[in-house]
């Protein structure tokens, strides 16, 4: 039997400081498995990715670190079961 390994998929909601919002989404490009979708009025919506949900928290307190950020949230997590096609996966609300 193959091994099933998870795939965590995570959106965040990034809240900026006035006029922090550029040196916020540099900082985001240098990142890696985060990606970002919507910025605007200092508010930026991203996508991480990783193998666990601790991995996906880490990024996203990293995140909160971010000079100019001022919030950090995760609004929804997504699971995929890779290594089994007849599995769709696994959905968790994190907000």
């Amino acid at each position: 039997m193959p091994e099933r390994r998870r795939h965590h998929i995570s959106s965040a909601v990034i809240a900026t400081k006035p006029g922090g919002i550029d040196g916020v989404l540099a900082a985001l490009a240098a990142l890696d498995n985060v990606e970002v979708h919507a910025a605007d009025k200092g508010k930026i919506v991203i996508v991480i990715e990783g193998p666990s949900t601790g991995v996906l928290g880490d990024t996203l307190m990293r995140i909160s670190l971010l000079d100019g950020v001022i919030a950090a949230n995760m609004v929804f997590e997504h699971v995929e079961m890779e290594g089994n096609e007849a599995d769709d996966g696994q959905r968790t609300d994190a907000a």
